[in-house]
């Protein structure tokens, strides 16, 4: 339940706020992680004690969104979390919220789950072969050292999601090698059922086509 807010928190600092919507998201640095985390959202404070965020890099800072993800004509607020990077890793967490009286947590389904139910993958030495739907995608492997490959595609290490136009999205990558990636699923959520489920799923091996990475290009 939201309580009142105290004029000082004791050790904590900000560590993303949206100023002119009031919502500011504050955590106490131990050991180069964010922990114990509070959301002062609109004059109520919300506290997230198990929270862990990377906090020494600014790159990968929490971030806080507050728009309109489900066409509503209510905005939701979306904090996305860094568990983890470094060369071939990207581990973010996303939590997402309505306002009813307080902030009430919705939940997101778990990218993997989507990637497994809807994605079918083979990896041998002379390529890499990704079945999304009736759409067949084939990388050649022919180039790698046969040592260093996966047994099979794999999907986990990057974990990165986004909000575009409104739209909550996440991307995966789907590596072959430690540090190797043969492209990005995308899956764009739509809210269905009470949670967010994937409305779009996407294998894209084309950076300019991939909005993660920028404008997109037609």
């Amino acid at each position: 339940m939201p309580k009142s807010v105290s004029a000082t928190n004791e050790g904590y600092e900000v560590v993303s706020k949206l100023t002119k919507e009031d919502i500011v998201l504050y955590a106490k640095e131990v050991n180069g992680l964010y922990r114990d985390f509070k959301i002062h959202f609109k004059g109520e404070v919300y506290s997230r004690p198990f929270w862990l965020s990377a906090a020494n890099n600014p790159t990968y800072a929490p971030q806080i969104y507050y728009e309109d993800i489900n066409k509503d004509k209510k905005k939701e607020l979306i904090i996305i979390l860094n568990k983890g990077y470094g060369t071939g890793v990207l581990q973010e967490e996303i939590y997402v919220y309505r306002y009813t009286n307080g902030l009430i947590d919705v939940i997101v389904d778990n990218p993997l789950a989507i990637i497994y139910k809807n994605v079918k993958t083979k990896l041998t030495t002379e390529k890499a072969e990704i079945i999304l739907g009736d759409k067949v995608s084939i990388i050649d492997t022919k180039s790698i050292e046969p040592s260093h490959l996966f047994e099979d595609i794999g999907f986990g290490s990057i974990i990165d999601y986004e909000v575009f136009n409104k739209n909550l999205m996440v991307r995966v990558s789907g590596q072959i090698t430690p540090a190797m990636s043969v492209g990005d699923i995308i899956i764009t959520y739509e809210y269905r059922d009470k949670m967010y489920q994937a409305k779009a799923i996407k294998f894209i091996t084309d950076i300019n086509k991939n909005p993660f990475y920028g404008p997109v290009i037609d």
